[in-house]
């Protein structure tokens, strides 16, 4: 079994997801170059957290034209798991592999905190760990975390059960349409969220909810069933 991390220039978490994967999941990961043509050797692909060309045109705007998001596209529509957070969620919408955008927060201002969030589909690869309606909290650090899509993309989410994590309504941090805080592609094999899971997988830093996402992957790999 054997984890991509795709590091793009800007990218500022992808130590932490190698390390989740590496000291916590002990399974085996590479740093892989955003320039990179070719993802046969891995099981499952990471994209990171962080200011991707430092996000002077939108975030992820630019990073969804680097050489190595084609084999991305590629792998995904192969069925290969692809987990995006944060900066990474923000280049699947604007790549295309997941449906929305992310917006300015609300506030307009940079937001870091522990959030509260609820799993709304624990049947996807990357939740079986988790329960339905169970409640969790995850770092989160986004200044464009605003999810935002058009009614018709979200009654389509809604039915299709691709909503996999919401803020509660009373805590929505950033203005995201129907609390939305993480989705999956029809597929299921593709999902982006704000929050950081690989932030929370161990006691010392505070929070240990995020294992159990990485887990379920990885529980899904080792199983090889198909989705």
């Amino acid at each position: 079994m054997k984890f991509a991390v795709i590091v793009f220039p800007g990218s500022n978490c992808d130590v932490d997801l190698y390390e989740a994967i590496h000291s916590v999941l002990k399974e085996e990961v590479d740093y892989v170059d955003y320039r990179a043509k070719s993802l046969d050797d891995y099981d499952a692909i990471l994209i990171p957290g962080g200011f991707s060309y430092g996000d002077y045109l939108r975030s992820g705007a630019i990073a969804r034209f680097a050489p190595v998001m084609q084999v991305v596209k590629e792998k995904a529509e192969e069925g290969v798991p692809v987990f995006g957070t944060c900066n990474g969620f923000q280049i699947l919408t604007e790549a295309g592999l997941l449906p929305g955008a992310l917006h300015h927060n609300e506030n307009l201002q940079f937001i870091c905190k522990p959030q509260r969030l609820k799993v709304e589909n624990a049947s996807t690869i990357f939740t079986s760990r988790y329960t339905e309606g169970e409640e969790i909290i995850l770092p989160i650090a986004h200044a464009e975390g605003n999810y935002y899509c058009d009614d018709e993309t979200l009654e389509k989410l809604k039915a299709n059960h691709q909503i996999v994590f919401t803020y509660p309504e009373s805590d929505n941090p950033n203005g995201s349409k129907a609390n939305i805080a993480g989705i999956v592609n029809e597929k299921g094999n593709v999902l982006g969220m704000m929050p950081h899971p690989e932030r929370a997988v161990e006691a010392i830093l505070g929070f240990v909810d995020g294992i159990k996402l990485f887990r379920s992957l990885k529980e899904h790999i080792q199983d090889g069933s198909e989705l």
